[in-house]
This record gives structure tokens, sequence and C-alpha cells, in this order.
């Protein structure tokens, strides 16, 4: 069974940019996720002018991320049998050919609500193609020993894409227009796209033995992997907190933050709003920072449990906040514990995974992680149109909060119950 966390050696600070290639591939995917970002920002605005369609946009969040819960772990498996560079660059094609597609509509003025509803699916198919596979290039790239420091530098760097990417995005649409500004975001994929063809990564270059690969067979291959994992403590207990925490709160209550800062703000909710959805991603940001500098919280199951935990904490007294200054100050901590989680519990995964099977597992932990975010809209935003969003959140948090701890002794007791097994 592969150790439950990284081999401990004296720390240095971003240790996963001290291999080679690694430093590319983190710039190459950031660009890309600034590119995701700019072509929703568009679409997104355009969309919304043409059609002024509630159920189009709510179709846009639901294909963004139902292909995580339904095919991650089909994706996954078709990133162990075949070359993920190419997977990856199957994913950046679509995302192209995406942005394509809305800048001759945008150019023809001929978009018409199933063209949306196309290349919102096609988007979604792309993202969920990309994501496994990418993991297994940052394992591929820096191994073992560098893992935790290059997981938490891509989830920084994913941060800073979805950050820069709306801004971008912005300035292109008052600059350039709708349909020049997503032609151009076409280019911000090229990088990464073509770094892959020659990157000297992949299962050519691995220097694990070689093990039988196993085919993408639909539901068989999700009852496989299920059964596979079914013994690993640290990956049912990751999987499982991924999954509750994305199904209870997720990041649902993004959407609801123009009305956290209306109650907030008074008379300048706009500008609150900005302050708030920035302290999150600055903790976000402040995390990766500070954990690579110092290199504490190690990679460790109970350590995950504690974050979460904090997590609720953190996110239920900004539910209750009435005061601006504590709301920022809790978001950002929030902010912080969340990317410190997110790192930490794909890195256990990943160490915790056969090589053979890799990307199944990886697909797995991302149908509880992105793929469970499809409900959390339910929880937080329905629930908030029945009892308000501060209580909705609130709740949500309490009820994390207990799920988390309820998981926490389970899995106390499962690995007090190994030795004896």
């Amino acid at each position: 069974m592969p150790a439950s966390s990284p081999p401990q050696s004296q720390h240095q600070a971003f240790a996963a940019l001290r291999q080679p290639g690694y430093g590319a591939y983190l710039f190459g995917s950031m660009l890309a996720m600034a590119a995701d970002a700019i072509e929703h920002m568009i679409s997104y605005w355009i969309v919304f002018q043409k059609f002024q369609s509630p159920a189009l946009g709510g179709y846009a969040v639901i294909s963004h991320w139902a292909p995580f819960l339904f095919f991650s772990i089909w994706s996954g498996a078709l990133a162990d049998r075949f070359d993920p560079r190419r997977i990856i660059q199957a994913g950046m094609i679509l995302f192209i050919l995406c942005s394509l597609a809305w800048g001759v509509l945008f150019v023809s003025g001929t978009l018409e609500i199933w063209h949306a509803v196309v290349i919102f699916t096609v988007h979604g198919f792309a993202g969920v193609l990309w994501s496994p596979a990418s993991q297994l290039m940052i394992h591929d790239i820096v191994g073992r020993n560098n893992l935790h420091s290059a997981v938490r530098l891509m989830s920084m760097s994913r941060v800073l894409g979805l950050l820069g990417g709306p801004a971008i995005g912005g300035a292109m649409l008052l600059t350039l227009g709708a349909a020049p500004g997503i032609l151009l975001n076409v280019l911000i994929y090229l990088p990464l796209t073509l770094w892959l063809w020659r990157a000297p990564y992949g299962p050519a270059f691995r220097s694990e033995p070689a093990t039988t690969r196993t085919d993408p067979r639909g539901l068989a291959s999700v009852l496989d992997t299920l059964r596979d994992v079914a013994g690993n403590r640290i990956i049912v207990s990751m999987t499982l907190l991924a999954g509750a925490s994305s199904f209870v709160i997720g990041n649902a209550y993004q959407a609801q933050m123009p009305e956290y800062a209306a109650d907030l703000g008074h008379g300048h909710a706009d500008l609150y709003y900005s302050a708030l959805l920035g302290a999150n991603a600055a903790g976000a940001l402040a995390a990766g920072i500070v954990l690579e500098f110092y290199g504490v919280l190690q990679a460790r199951t109970r350590t995950a449990f504690l974050l979460v935990i904090l997590w609720c904490v953190c996110m239920g007294g900004f539910a209750l906040s009435k005061v601006y200054v504590l709301s920022l100050l809790l978001l950002f901590v929030a902010g912080f514990l969340n990317l410190a989680f997110g790192a930490m519990a794909m890195t256990l995964v990943q160490l915790q995974a056969p090589p053979h099977m890799r990307g199944r597992v990886i697909g797995l932990y991302n149908v509880s992680f992105h793929g469970m975010r499809a409900f959390s809209g339910v929880t937080v935003g329905m629930g908030g149109a029945l009892i308000g969003i501060h209580w909705s959140l609130a709740l949500s948090a309490i009820a994390l909060f207990v799920i988390t701890v309820m998981l926490l002794v389970h899995d106390l007791r499962s690995k007090a119950a190994q030795p004896a097994e």
C-alpha cells in the first residue's frame, strides 16, 4: 500500500517549480483556466443580453458541473489507457472550438438558444476531459516527493486564472467587442496545447513498472473502481469528505454574494460585492504562498478533516455576521482553509491510488469534489428562497460540520481496526 503522505525531508519553498517542466506546465494551465473564465464571462453576458433567459443561465451552470458528476471516472479511465498529454489536448481543442463557434455566431448575428445549449454542453465535456488527465500529468512531472507542492501550486494557479479571466474578459468586451474578444481568446489556449505536443512526460517516460491498463467500460468501470478502492481508508475518507463539502455548501454561496453584499453594504453593494469575492480569493492565494514558503500542514487525513471543520465555522460565522469587516476576515480565512484542504485531499488520493488506475481514482474523486457541486444550489440557493440565504448557509455549515465529525470518527475507528485485521 502506498504511503499516506509524501516522504518527509527538509522543506524547500516552491519545491515543485524546481522540477524541469513543471513551471511551463503550471503557466500553460493557468492561461487555459483564464481562457475558460474569459469565455464564460463574454458568452454569459451576450446570452443574457440576447435572450434574458434564467433557464438558459441555469443550464449553463448545470452543463458545467453535470459532466463531472457522470463522466469523471470514464475520463480518468481514458487517461489511464491513453497518453494524458493527448487527452488534455483533446480538451483544449474542444475549448478552442467552443470559442470559435461563439465568435462566428456573434459576428454573423445568428445566435439562437439551441446554439448556446450545444456550445455549453461541449464546453462541459471539455472540462471533464481535461481534469483527471491534468492531475496525472502533475504526478508524471514532479513525482511523489513534490506532489503536495505541485497540487497546491496548481490550485493557486487556478485561483489566479479564475480571478484574472473575468477581468481580462471584461476588458476585451469593452475594448474589442464580444466577437473579436472571444476569437482572440482562442490564442490563450495554445501555449499549453503546443507545449504538450513534445513534452517528455506520459506513459512512455514513466519510471513506475508497467502494469495492465483497464478499458473504460461505462458503468462496469465505475463499479470496478468503487470495488477496488473500497478497502482503502484514505481514498474513501477523502472522497466522502470532498463530496460532502461540495454537496452541502460547495461554491453555491458565491452566486448569492450580491445579496450578502447588499445586506452588509447598504448603498454600496457593488463595491462590497467585489471586496467579498476578493477576500475569499485572496485567502486562497495566501494559502498557496504561505504553505509553500513554510511547509506547514503536511498531507494527513486528520489534518484534512480539521481544515473542513474550521471551514464550516468560518462559513457559518460569515452567514450570520452583520459586521462588514468581520465578514471580510471570515471569507479570507475560509478561502485559505478551502485551498489547503483541496490540495491536501487531492495529494492523499493521488499518493494512495495504484499506478494502473490512478486516472480512474482521480476521476472518482472529481465526481465528489466537482460533480456534487451541481447540488449545492439546492441546499444554499433554494433553501435561501425558503428561509433566507443567511440561515440557509448557516444551517448548511452546521450540517456539514456534523457530517465531517461523523466521518472523522468513522475514519479514526477504521484506522484503529486496521492493525487487528
